[in-house]
């Protein structure tokens, strides 16, 4: 094991920034007790204040209210919470036909998937070549029977962003309700729920340098959803099980800790690795749209070499970036968003995601922008399709 690792896979998870440790300490070790209202003890009080408060970052940061946040485990329940939820409240009311893209990640995803096997009518609607909603596509799918559209803002794997001012209108103007999964867009790209008619926006702490497990929902007033979970009756009872509330007030802080300075330095660390590696290195190409990009991604092909080999030898050197999606790490399946914007299995296996966070420099870009041309160089070197 080495003792330095220069982490660039941040859109996996972020490394928890130590203030955001500070801020939860104290509700594991002094306000440990479960949040109560105004008629429980003191400390129960305290911890619902605590949570209140955590809950009121979050709204703020969307331009929303408190009572349309709901604390979750993450982005996996916020996305199933969104869309079966939706699903059950207006199954019987209106019909059983949604939408989403080809790219989503699996928790949108996945989800669809199940809801066809269940006899739901799903529509996967196609992207460009940069991993661009098709807008047009999406009109054209539109039914009186559809319920829910749910299209990601920012792409888990390329980075792509996709217009959700523009597919909110859409929506609204044919009634629909529409989810869009921020996971990897939240607190980088600005949203605002009082100009985007959006009405479900998925959140997760994770990839902002906050805690792992905690996860939030946005769900504007009087959207119709049903509870999906049985149990208790906590978060307005939305949603069943005891509030995880240092987790929500990590969050909280982690939010607060996002300044708009970091995210233009990780956009600049993102252009410098484009740069340099295309100057470079040939043959290589950029996957996702060139302008409508998170600022933490540069996911690039390394045409005629492996991605997973080249993951190896990085990690040997002390660097950790992944190939393809990061859940297919432990597959060879090609993966699903390279093969959805047009790329064959020899493009998706030879990509590698750079992901940028608060504890990287532009001293890593060089580091391993160095340490690839070598590697690329190597593989190359023993490749029989390069050789041809």
């Amino acid at each position: 094991m080495l003792d330095e690792m220069t982490y660039l896979d941040n859109s996996a998870s972020t490394r928890l920034d130590e203030r955001v440790l500070d801020a939860m300490k104290p509700y594991f070790f002094d306000t440990y007790a479960v949040a109560t209202s105004e008629f429980g003890y003191s400390m129960g009080i305290d911890a619902k204040e605590g949570l209140e408060e955590a809950r009121g970052i979050i709204a703020k940061s969307l331009g929303a209210t408190s009572e349309e946040i709901v604390f979750t485990s993450g982005d996996t329940e916020s996305s199933n919470m969104a869309i079966k939820g939706v699903c059950a409240a207006l199954k019987k009311k209106k019909g059983q036909h949604i939408i989403v893209s080809k790219i989503e990640d699996f928790p949108v995803l996945n989800t669809a998937k199940n809801l066809e096997k269940q006899g739901w009518d799903v529509d996967f609607i196609s992207v460009d070549a940069e991993g661009i909603l098709d807008l047009d596509e999406l009109k054209s799918k539109l039914r009186d029977d559809t319920i829910l559209v749910s299209i990601q803002h920012g792409n888990q794997e390329i980075g792509t962003l996709q217009d959700i001012a523009s597919i909110a209108k859409i929506c609204k103007e044919k009634d629909v309700l529409f989810h869009t999964d921020a996971t990897h867009s939240y607190m980088r790209v600005p949203i605002d729920v009082t100009k985007i008619p959006v009405d479900l926006v998925t959140m997760s702490a994770h990839t902002i340098h906050g805690p792992r497990g905690v996860g939030a929902l946005y769900v504007r007033k009087d959207t119709p959803l049903e509870k999906w979970m049985d149990g208790g009756f906590q978060e307005s009872n939305r949603r069943a099980g005891l509030e995880n509330i240092p987790g929500a007030v990590g969050f909280a802080k982690a939010v607060e800790l996002v300044t708009d300075k970091e995210t233009e330095f990780l956009t600049t660390l993102r252009d410098y690795t484009i740069k340099r590696v295309f100057e470079e290195i040939p043959h290589v190409t950029l996957n996702g749209s060139k302008k409508q990009r998170t600022p933490q991604n540069a996911n690039i092909t390394f045409h005629y070499v492996e991605g997973e080999s080249m993951t190896l030898h990085l990690d040997m050197r002390g660097f950790a970036v992944s190939t393809g999606s990061a859940c297919f790490s432990r597959s060879l399946e090609a993966s699903h968003v390279i093969l959805g914007i047009g790329g064959d299995h020899e493009r998706a296996h030879g990509s590698i995601r750079f992901t940028f966070g608060r504890y990287n420099s532009m001293n890593d870009v060089d580091a391993v922008v160095d340490a690839i041309k070598e590697i690329v160089s190597q593989l190359r070197a023993i490749s029989p399709l390069y050789n041809k």
